[in-house]
């Protein structure tokens, strides 16, 4: 880990209904043990995740591009900016360098991620991506954008081993001092950041 890299991504890719959320749920507890886990998952239809008339719902339809909300129990941000208008790419984003907006999306939100101190992503559905990839169900190899270094077959325990035998990642270079780093809701807290 000479380049200070911290950050391990695997992708999970296969068709729908192969497993893949259900191998999600089975390796986030295992990973835990290890460090802080984050997934993103790709959706590939819109959906409304705030509840129309609340106040978040009212902040965002009133134009403000991220809402924070912050509960008891949790905090989450909802951002407008996704697929179809993804934010711009981040300094440092060279692992996903890409024209598709899809993965200039997932780079931006790889990017907050490293920031926030997380030590593995699970990324589920962005197929295309460049990233090691466990391979779930039927998908044709060559049809994902990484390298596949284990299958949804393979056991749990197996693949945890896998995912930490992987190299480090850097996706973000170091903000700049008068740069902002993130929104800093959860470094260094000790606390949970359930998105």
């Amino acid at each position: 880990m000479s380049n200070g890299a911290s950050l391990r991504i695997i992708s999970l890719a296969g068709p729908s209904d192969s497993g893949k959320t259900t191998l999600v749920e089975s390796l986030v507890p295992k990973l835990a043990e290890h460090g802080r886990v984050a997934t993103v998952k790709s959706i590939h239809h819109d959906i409304e995740i705030d509840t129309p008339g609340a106040d978040t719902h009212r902040h965002r339809t009133a134009g403000a591009e991220t809402v924070v909300g912050i509960t008891p129990e949790l905090t989450f941000d909802i951002s407008t900016r996704g697929k179809r208008d993804p934010p711009s790419r981040p300094d440092g984003t060279a692992l996903l360098e890409s024209d598709d907006p899809e993965l200039q999306a997932l780079a931006s939100t790889l990017v907050r991620l490293e920031r926030r101190g997380y030590a593995f992503v699970v990324v589920e559905g962005f197929s295309a991506a460049p990233l090691p990839t466990i391979l779930v169900g039927d998908r044709d190899p060559s049809a994902v954008g990484g390298e596949i270094v284990g299958r949804g077959s393979d056991g749990v325990d197996d693949l945890v081993a896998t995912i930490r035998s992987l190299e480090p990642v850097s996706v973000a270079d170091p903000p700049k001092k008068h740069e902002r780093e993130d929104d800093g809701l959860d470094s260094n807290s000790g606390k949970r950041d359930d998105h």
